[in-house]
């Protein structure tokens, strides 16, 4: 059905000029005023395309032909790229890729928190943006009666069969594919969502980098694991490196891959990390950043902007388990963390213990609700560091921001857009945006981690 007043139509061949990229990493291209998405498509190519569907306002394409090719465009190195749906812009050189997120960070602060004039520094990236993820959620499937591990396609759910990830480190793509192999030769049948039925839903594989700790979590639908003595035996001659296996047990119908319950099936609960001199303990189900060499960057950032010297209360809102609060607990006199999941909490406590931080305290609960009752209680914050998710903060915690007045708050955030929105709540409250760092925590994909410095505007020099 054709739409009117619209200068294409789907099925439409149309020859355009690529202008800019989406956050989602598509190709951006106008027709009379009238824009175009087309994936893989990169700014300055000029390109033959497919229209696959109008909305009133905006369509997509399909690339068809690359007319003329961008200086930017490289050959993807992965053999799936065109089929996952894990990395976006393996496409785009990585020297494009920097250029992209900052580019995007400005036009969303600009955009939607009104934010001009202020620097955003050019994105932080690596010297080898590959092979960087100490972390690897998998999902089990069957192919013509075989068992199959992999990724999700593209805007699908059917798993894509793969013997290794190029942004997973090496040791967890051995580790996925042992336990692919175990599983199978023990007849364990996959999870499929559709039936409700199976018992293997995903494995988790997760490394301390620095450690070389291993530990595997087997996601199931039941709490029975058959063969359980055999496979965890087989587990641990495969994989001379592990010391944890670990059951997660996930009954609901739900594409969430971890359940409530988790126990320890052989080994120790926790596995260890470093970031910098901070040695962390982390669960089957803690929040760890993925890539730990861009995480130091991260918190070596946060730890500047927060500018503390020593006589300094500091309140970590969001703070997990506690990578953050400890990096400010190495300069700050005190400092309070908050954290709505109760296993998060129990890390970060472990963790300042095994550091021998004794100037750092956790509580459980609502930042937002947490935080206003320690302003009741008296407490009064030199500097307010918050890395929410990525809805970002709560309205509650951003007025208790604004009448505690801290003098600096650094904003860590995984969503540029409720970023700007936050610092526009924080502007319009006293504060001022110093400057803006864009950090590459993700390489190959078209996320970006944002920290920002905001000051009081009675203290701005």
């Amino acid at each position: 059905m054709k739409q009117k007043g619209l200068p294409v139509q789907k099925n439409d061949i149309v020859e355009v000029q690529i202008e800019d990229l989406t956050h989602e990493g598509a190709g951006v291209a106008k027709i009379d005023g009238y824009a175009l998405f087309i994936p893989e498509a990169i700014p300055g190519e000029k390109i033959e395309a497919k229209v696959l569907k109008t909305n009133k306002g905006y369509g997509f394409a399909k690339l068809l032909k690359i007319i003329k090719a961008s200086p930017n465009r490289v050959e993807p190195p992965c053999p799936i790229f065109h089929q996952c749906g894990g990395c976006q812009i393996q496409h785009l050189s990585y020297e494009a890729q920097l250029k992209m997120k900052q580019k995007q960070v400005q036009d969303v602060l600009e955009r939607i928190g009104g934010i001009k004039d202020v620097p955003v520094h050019p994105t932080l990236g690596m010297d080898e943006p590959w092979q960087y993820r100490n972390k690897s959620q998998v999902p089990f499937g069957e192919k013509d009666g075989e068992l199959i591990a992999g990724f999700y396609q593209k805007r699908s759910h059917r798993i894509i069969d793969m013997d290794s990830c190029i942004i997973q480190q090496k040791e967890n793509d051995i580790a996925v594919q042992a336990v692919k192999e175990i599983a199978s030769r023990y007849g364990i049948r996959a999870y499929d969502e559709e039936k409700h039925r199976g018992t293997l839903r995903h494995v988790v594989v997760r490394q301390g980098k620095k450690t070389g700790e291993l530990m595997i979590v087997l996601v199931t639908r039941g709490k029975e694991l058959p063969n359980k003595k055999n496979i965890i035996d087989d587990i641990r001659e495969a994989l001379p490196g592990v010391t944890s296996v670990v059951q997660n047990i996930n009954p609901k119908r739900t594409n969430v891959i971890f359940g409530d319950e988790t126990k320890v099936l052989w080994g120790e609960e926790y596995i260890h990390d470093y970031i910098g001199d901070i040695r962390f303990a982390i669960s089957a189900r803690s929040f760890y950043q993925v890539n730990p060499a861009q995480t130091k960057v991260l918190y070596d950032k946060a730890l500047e902007y927060a500018d503390i010297k020593g006589h300094e209360t500091v309140i970590d809102a969001y703070c997990g388990i506690g990578t953050i609060s400890l990096f400010l607990a190495q300069k700050a006199k005190r400092v309070l963390g908050v954290e709505i999941v109760p296993e998060a909490i129990s890390d970060a406590k472990q963790n300042a213990r095994i550091n021998g931080f004794d100037n750092v305290d956790f509580a459980v609960g609502e930042a937002e609700k947490v935080i206003p009752w320690w302003y009741a209680q008296g407490v009064r914050p030199d500097v307010i560091v918050v890395d929410p998710p990525r809805k970002g903060c709560d309205d509650k915690l951003l007025e208790t921001i604004l009448a505690m007045k801290p003098e600096r708050v650094v904003y860590v955030s995984c969503n540029p857009a409720t970023l700007a929105r936050d610092l526009k709540v924080l502007e319009e409250g006293g504060y001022k945006t110093k400057e803006v760092q864009p950090v590459d925590m993700f390489p190959q994909s078209t996320h970006v981690e944002v920290i920002v410095k905001l000051v009081l505007k009675d203290t701005v020099n």
